[in-house]
C-alpha cells in the first residue's frame, strides 16, 4: 500500500477505536498502526507478529509485541480481554481464516479487518489478460506473494454471514482512497470492516 493508503487505513481504524481502548493488533509488522492508535486515541495493548525482525522493529517503535503464530490461534488471551482486535491487510496471508475470525471475536468485543479486494475491476482485467494482478494493493508477483487467500468483498461478507458475524460498519475504497458507494465488489480495491 502507498503512504496515502496507510494513512487512510489508519484514520478509518482510529475512528472505530474508543478513547483509551485496549487493542490487540494482529500481524502488526513494525507496530506503526498501534503506535498511531496510542498517539491519536490513547489506546493501549499489544501487537502480535511472527517475523522476528518485525517484532524487534515494533519494540523499537515503543510497542509491546508478542511473537505468536496466528495460525495456532489466540489461546494465550482470555475471553473479551480487549476492546478491539485488529488484523489490517494480513488476513489474506493466513490459512485458518475461519478459526482466526472466531478467535478475534472471542478475545475482543469487536474486530476490525481490512484486506485488498481481489475482485477489483483492474485485477479482473489482469486475469483476463492472462496474468495474476500486481498493483499497489497486491504488490507481489505470483511466485513471491505472502498471500495464500485471494478473496473478495462478496466472499468475505458471505463468510461473515456463515459464521454469524455481524458487520457493524464497512468502508470500501478505490485506488485513490475515496469511498466506493456502489458496486463495492467491482469498484473497490480495498475494504475495511468493523465486526461484532
Amino acid at each position: 500500500m502507498s503512504t496515502l493508503d496507510i494513512r487512510i487505513d489508519h484514520d478509518v481504524i482510529a475512528s472505530w477505536v474508543a478513547e483509551g481502548a485496549r487493542v490487540l493488533d494482529l500481524g502488526c509488522g513494525d507496530g506503526e498502526l498501534l503506535r498511531y492508535l496510542k498517539d491519536k486515541r490513547g489506546a493501549s495493548g499489544y501487537g502480535v507478529e511472527i517475523d522476528v525482525d518485525r517484532v524487534i522493529a515494533g519494540m523499537k517503535n515503543g510497542i509491546n509485541v508478542l511473537q505468536i503464530d496466528l495460525e495456532e490461534g489466540l489461546y494465550d488471551f482470555e475471553d473479551q480481554s480487549f476492546d478491539l482486535v485488529i488484523i489490517s491487510n494480513a488476513l489474506q496471508t493466513l490459512h485458518r481464516t475461519e478459526k482466526l475470525l472466531r478467535e478475534m471475536l472471542r478475545v475482543g468485543r469487536e474486530a476490525v479487518v481490512s484486506f485488498p479486494n481481489f475482485a477489483y475491476w483492474k485485477h479482473r482485467v489482469a486475469i483476463m489478460d492472462g496474468h495474476m494482478p500486481v498493483s499497489d494493493r497486491l504488490p507481489f508477483q505470483w511466485y513471491d506473494t505472502p498471500n495464500v487467500r485471494f478473496f473478495t468483498v462478496a466472499d468475505f461478507e458471505a463468510l461473515c454471514d456463515k459464521l454469524g458475524i455481524a458487520v457493524r460498519e464497512r468502508l470500501v475504497l478505490d485506488d485513490a482512497g475515496k469511498p466506493v458507494t456502489e458496486e463495492h465488489n467491482f469498484l473497490g480495491s480495498f475494504a475495511l470492516y468493523r465486526l461484532g
